[in-house]
């Protein structure tokens, strides 16, 4: 648990893919240099597995959006939105077409460990199949509710589903299995409740999960901590529970942990920023200095401020023996909620 001269088009483009983003392998050369053979020599693309609304979402488009601000990177950077399954759609076609194209990165966090130990599911990549560049923030879950619903607290959720699972509909930006489902039984599970009796709908991404909430097609919703500030101040939701070991400040410095209420169950919902598993030595040491250096500005500490994301920079070094210790956890858990392969 430790370790962008000229316009940014923030856009979200639903293509399959992105014209104009061959390889752009270059030869040998020293990891030391700043921008060696020229890289980058075109537009980069950032992909977010996911709708637009999200925490993948959000996290490609601040990171985009302080990489131009602060000119630290000085080729366009196109924010590319590929919803399907959880991120397992993209990271397939990834694997099939993009493996040595270091100009198409990606945000994910941890589905990709998840995805790939579970029994059951459609993607059978994770993250020693490409390239982890670094780990950029970190974030929790919490538990939602509309504000007219009958459930008052963490307690009347877990009760409810204690007394007929079926009638309680908890939804979640992620598949079966993946992080917001997790999220969402890991106290239930604590509790006593069987997590294969817990009624759980997937949506793709945070976003339609916080809309099927808001439309009466879900009860309650595990989703980011830091997505729901803005339904907060709109008075459209209650916010029940958060995963962090302390309380959240902010808008959230009201809402209990899970600890406080007495359940052991913790879980940060960490964001970084991959590359094809063939990334080019040159490639990987431009992002090494440019994502080091936009961890250092203050402009991205008050981004992640405004969204309610905690600092958490690893290098690429740092970020692969972190994912190596999450895949140890995650596969724990799972075997204990008998979902691991």
């Amino acid at each position: 648990m430790k370790k962008m001269l000229g316009t940014i088009l923030l856009t979200t483009l639903m293509s399959v893919s992105l014209a104009g983003c061959g390889s752009g392998e270059k030869g040998p050369a020293s990891p030391e240099a700043a921008k060696p053979s020229g890289y980058p020599e075109k537009p980069i693309v950032i992909v977010a597995p996911s709708g637009a609304g999200g925490g993948w979402d959000m996290t490609a488009r601040s990171t985009a959006k302080i990489l131009y601000d602060t000119k630290l990177v000085d080729q366009t950077i196109t924010v590319e939105n590929r919803p399907g399954g959880g991120g397992a759609v993209f990271l397939a076609e990834y694997m099939a077409k993009d493996t040595k194209n270091p100009y198409k990165l990606f945000v994910s966090s941890p589905p990709i460990i998840i995805d790939n130990n579970k029994k059951e599911g459609n993607n059978p990549y994770g993250y020693r199949d490409v390239t982890p560049l670094a780990q950029l923030t970190k974030d929790f879950g919490a538990f939602v509710v509309r504000s007219d619903s009958p459930i008052q607290d963490m307690q009347g959720v877990i009760d409810a589903v204690k007394n007929d699972p079926t009638k309680v509909t908890i939804a979640g930006g992620s598949s079966p299995g993946s992080m917001d489902h997790l999220i969402a039984i890991l106290p239930l599970y604590k509790s006593g409740v069987d997590p294969k009796s817990v009624k759980y709908v997937s949506y793709e991404g945070g976003g339609e999960a916080m809309t099927a909430l808001l439309g009466g097609n879900a009860d309650v919703i595990a989703t980011d901590a830091s997505g729901v500030g803005e339904y907060m101040k709109a008075g459209n939701i209650r916010v029940l529970a958060v995963t962090s070991p302390e309380r959240l400040s902010g808008e959230l410095a009201s809402i209990p942990t899970l600890k406080e209420l007495g359940l052991d169950a913790e879980f940060t919902i960490w964001r970084g920023l991959f590359g094809p598993k063939e990334m080019p030595k040159e490639a990987l040491a431009y992002w090494d200095e440019k994502l080091k250096a936009l961890s250092e500005k203050p402009e991205w500490h008050e981004e992640l401020k405004t969204r309610g994301w905690e600092a958490q920079y690893l290098n690429s070094e740092q970020f692969v023996e972190f994912l190596g210790e999450q895949d140890q956890l995650i596969t724990e858990m799972l075997k204990a909620l008998d979902m691991a392969k």
